[in-house]
């Protein structure tokens, strides 16, 4: 496999991490995951755009411009001959002895890998199971950086639950998933948490709220209950990977008749459609 390390691309075995790295000791840094359909990247340039709003939130000054570093990516994809899968990619501050304070002179470490990754079709059809956890992130969540544990140890505490995801609440207000942004709906209404710091703004969610508009959907994003989550009609989870995944139970409590709803199901073929034409488009 070949990776992105810095400008260049090498073989995985030759890639080394220096033990100073301050993204190995303070999660120093950023990070996107890119969807790849057909080998092309999808919303390419939405992800970029992030990568470095985030970097510029921890006032990180990234070394490439937002042209290079998709220029390194499709080549990267190319190299690898990915047909369906994702990038994940992330820049660190650097290495540098360990120190709290920002080093006064110190180069950003980029590092860019690939992996095949079908499409859920499964999951998708049947819906997930999950539960709701306190939601115990830090106050910055729509950066997206590498301080991930607090959403390791809700997914940890979902899996032991023999659950796909856990859904997210602070002070009984929902916000997100440990990996994918949640939505609710309520008599045909699309309801979601606004963009706000407590939510990663993301671009398979900002996709589905393109085309829930453009097709007419009612959407109100505002802060909803767990109350009125286990209230709704349906509810469904978007992430990069997921797609618009159903769910179809909460705390193995069902929503609706624990199947797929209507209009979820309405968006999946939307979202569907997006990505085939993306995928044939010159």
């Amino acid at each position: 496999m070949w990776v992105l390390y810095q400008n260049e691309f090498i073989k995985r075995e030759d890639v080394h991490i220096d033990m100073e790295d301050r993204g190995y000791q303070f999660g120093d840094g950023v990070y996107e995951v890119v969807r790849v359909y057909n080998g092309r990247c999808f919303r390419l340039i939405e992800h970029t755009d992030r990568l470095v709003a985030s970097a510029s939130s921890i006032l990180l000054n990234l070394p490439h411009t937002k042209e290079e570093i998709n220029a390194m990516l499709e080549k990267l994809v190319q190299l690898n001959q990915l047909g369906t899968g994702y990038i994940y990619l992330q820049y660190t501050r650097g290495v540098a002895p360990r120190y709290h304070g920002f080093p006064e002179s110190t180069t950003p470490v980029l590092t860019a890998y690939v992996k095949e990754k079908p499409i859920p079709e499964k999951m998708l059809a049947e819906g997930i199971d999950v539960i709701l956890a306190e939601d115990i992130r830090w106050l910055r969540c729509d950066i997206k950086s590498l301080n991930l544990l607090g959403a390791v140890l809700s997914y940890e505490q979902a899996k032991k639950a023999g659950k796909e995801e856990a859904i997210l609440h602070r002070n009984q207000i929902v916000t997100e998933c440990s990996l994918a942004n949640i939505f609710m709906i309520k008599n045909k209404e699309i309801i979601t948490h606004p963009v706000t710091t407590m939510i990663l703004n993301g671009i398979t969610r900002r996709v589905t709220l393109e085309l829930a508009d453009k097709h007419g959907y009612i959407v109100n994003e505002r802060e909803f209950t767990v109350t009125e989550l286990l209230g709704a009609d349906e509810v469904f989870a978007t992430g990069t990977t997921i797609e618009v995944m159903p769910v179809v139970s909460i705390d193995d409590q069902p929503v609706g008749n624990r199947l797929p709803g209507t209009i979820t199901k309405e968006l999946q073929a939307l979202f569907a459609n997006e990505r085939n034409s993306f995928e044939t488009r010159t």
